[in-house]
């Protein structure tokens, strides 16, 4: 089902079919139907892909520069005179920066049109990606890493809305699409190249380039963007009553869930694949990378298959990833004598995970049509909360009881995660059928 918007007086008309249902914005109290019925219309726009193509660029900067730090740890604790798990705190202030900047990013910019924001988003991570190039110490290179993880999360929050604004509400499966092939792209090539450029330039040049990709970027988002105006209400509120709706706290649990899953088995893959053996014989370094670039490769593809279904089947997805996922990682775990049964897991691994993230935000545009804004704010949240979930438990995990254990908890937090979407959904379902 599909919902149409319309205006009466201070309010929204939401039809579908032969009923309408009359609620305020944006204190909705309306409960919006699971799967919307479509509504015939004149005749769909046009897709327009240079505005798609921009916002996938802006991922795939994003997502780059975010974990650039990894690739290149040991030459940037050099160049700082720290320790590798003292630079490795770039990745994790990041991440903290996105846990904060989600919920708040409406509340500071209640107004500002939608393409401006993402704009100065970008000229946001140019500025961070440029002091990093040139502060001389740890300290100060964490500070302009804060602003990374801020216009990260903040692109997030805001990308199901103005997808939505491109593609309309009924194509925003495949606009999200775009979005998460940027994350499959910076997999596969960016964070690779990055790496690759430094033999070349030293790691400073190379978040020098980054800055100067993401300065052009911005220009072009203002060119190529059309406008999106702020929803009504960006406030804090707006999530709690996101929240209240039948079935979506669940969902949102759901989505940590599966996040955290995820993230405490490949945040220790190395270690899983370490133990690989090939005719008897462990498996060299290369055999790791090669196995890892499967991984975004099998991203890559499932990316494009699932935008091309998400729109139909989010529903179907959003239970079957998750258990699809959990055997994968049994199977990573459990087949170390045979590298061609992992290296299969890992690209399927890598095919549903990867595809994540287009899942659960074109679940959060169907369930929450009408408050797009809170639903990627809500997505966002569970996205960086299960990453520093995963980041502190699997450690103790992995130094008390080894990398098994880890997998197991995944697997097992995985499946929780399918079972709370099944029941976020038959709870929308019973109040959608009374």
């Amino acid at each position: 089902m599909c919902w149409r918007l319309g205006r009466a007086g201070g309010g929204a008309i939401l039809k579908s079919g032969s009923m309408t249902h009359t609620a305020s914005i944006p204190t909705v109290t309306e409960t919006a139907p699971a799967d919307p019925v479509k509504v015939s219309r004149p005749g769909k726009t046009p897709m327009n892909y240079p505005a798609l193509i921009s916002m996938m660029l802006m991922s795939f900067l994003l997502v780059t520069a975010e974990f650039l730090p990894g690739g290149m740890l040991t030459r940037i604790a050099d160049g700082l005179s720290v320790t590798s798990g003292q630079a490795g705190q770039m990745v994790t202030v990041t991440a903290l920066a996105g846990l904060l900047a989600a919920p708040t990013v409406g509340l500071l910019f209640p107004k500002l049109d939608r393409r401006s924001l993402l704009t100065w988003l970008a000229v946001t991570a140019a500025i961070s990606n440029l002091l990093v190039a040139v502060l001389p110490n740890l300290i100060l290179v964490i500070l302009a890493r804060f602003l990374l993880g801020a216009a990260l999360s903040a692109f997030w929050a805001m990308s199901i809305s103005v997808a939505a604004k491109i593609a309309g509400p009924e194509r925003l499966g495949k606009a999200v699409m775009f979005n998460s092939a940027g994350v499959s792209l910076a997999t596969v090539a960016g964070v690779p190249l990055g790496v690759t450029l430094a033999e070349y330039i030293d790691w400073r040049g190379v978040f020098l380039v980054a800055a100067a990709a993401s300065a052009l970027l911005a220009i072009a988002l203002r060119w190529l963007l059309p406008s999106v105006p702020a929803e009504h209400g960006a406030k804090l509120s707006a999530l709690w009553v996101a929240l209240r709706r039948p079935g979506i706290a669940f969902g949102v649990i759901a989505n940590m869930l599966v996040v955290t899953g995820h993230f405490l088995a490949y945040t220790y893959v190395r270690i899983a694949l370490e133990q690989l053996r090939d005719g008897g014989e462990a498996i060299g370094a290369d055999t790791i990378v090669l196995l890892l670039a499967l991984f975004g490769v099998g991203g890559l593809v499932g990316n494009f298959v699932f935008g091309a279904v998400a729109d139909r089947l989010y529903r179907v997805l959003a239970v079957l990833t998750p258990v699809v996922l959990a055997g994968l990682l049994l199977l990573v775990q459990g087949a170390s004598a045979s590298l061609l049964l992992t290296s299969i897991a890992v690209v399927f691994w890598g095919f549903f995970f990867a595809s994540w993230l287009l899942v659960v935000n074109t679940w959060a545009g169907k369930r929450m049509p009408d408050m797009l804004e809170p639903g990627g704010t809500l997505v966002v949240v569970g996205f960086q909360s299960g990453i520093m979930i995963a980041a502190g438990v699997g450690g103790a995990i992995v130094d008390a009881l080894g990398v098994g254990p880890v997998f197991l908890a995944g697997t097992a937090l995985l499946l929780l995660g399918a079972v709370f979407f099944a029941t976020s959904d038959r709870i929308t379902q019973r109040h959608v059928t009374r």
